[in-house]
């Protein structure tokens, strides 16, 4: 079972964010998003892939959540990192590793996390049937409470990603998505990051970038009409 011992800082009186991430614990981690795995990649989009992998570095670095990286072998077919994440999340930690496939065997990354002292993983990667899927199932067994952000990750057929899905059920792993994930940390309006928060559903949504849109542009001509 994970460690409750955490204060969970974001919960109301009313007991609201009980059963929600508290950012103050959390982690994000970034696992193998290299451009030759992205090219195998069959279950969704690259580009909404990629768009929202770089949602998840922007508002990692907008509430201020640590964020680590990491690929097995950056110089071989699998390829470099994307650009974006460290653009987005220049304060994420980059781990190389020495060829392990899953980053729970590396020594240097799993210490990583544990320098934290956050109990809350939010992973993501390419492949989720694999680089994925085997640190999130060792970090549960290692007491961490683990989510996984299938739509920020990818994998090479429908079939891997639905089976990635019941596994990951199956070992006590939590599926979320982006806009998920930006809403559950996000909380409330009533925060003086709100305006930029706001700009992060866009990349989340692309449709509500236009409901936006809207909503400054009819602003915008209701003052000059009064």
């Amino acid at each position: 079972m994970a460690d409750t011992s955490h204060p969970k800082s974001s919960v109301l009186p009313t007991g609201g964010g009980q059963a929600l991430i508290d950012p103050s614990d959390a982690l994000i981690l970034l696992l193998d998003h290299q451009s030759g795995l992205f090219q195998t990649v069959k279950d969704i989009p690259v580009a909404d892939l990629r768009r929202n992998v770089e949602m998840v570095a922007r508002l990692a670095t907008l509430l201020d959540i640590p964020v680590i990286t990491t690929a097995s072998e950056p110089n071989g077919t699998n390829g470099p990192l994307m650009p974006e994440i460290h653009r987005d999340a220049p304060h994420a930690v980059y781990v190389p590793r020495k060829g392990e496939v899953n980053a729970w065997d590396n020594d240097d990354f799993v210490a990583q996390v544990r320098s934290t002292g956050r109990r809350t993983l939010i992973m993501a990667g390419v492949w989720t049937s694999v680089c994925v899927m085997f640190p999130a199932l060792d970090a549960r067994a290692a007491g961490y409470d683990v989510y996984a952000i299938l739509d920020a990750s990818g994998d090479p057929s429908e079939m891997a990603s639905r089976t990635s899905l019941a596994r990951f059920v199956q070992g006590g792993v939590r599926p979320i998505t982006t806009n998920s994930l930006l809403s559950e940390l996000h909380r409330t309006w009533a925060r003086p990051e709100a305006a930029d928060l706001a700009q992060l559903y866009a990349l989340a949504a692309p449709n509500y970038g236009a409901v936006i849109e809207s909503y400054v542009r009819a602003q915008e001509a209701a003052r000059q009409s009064s």
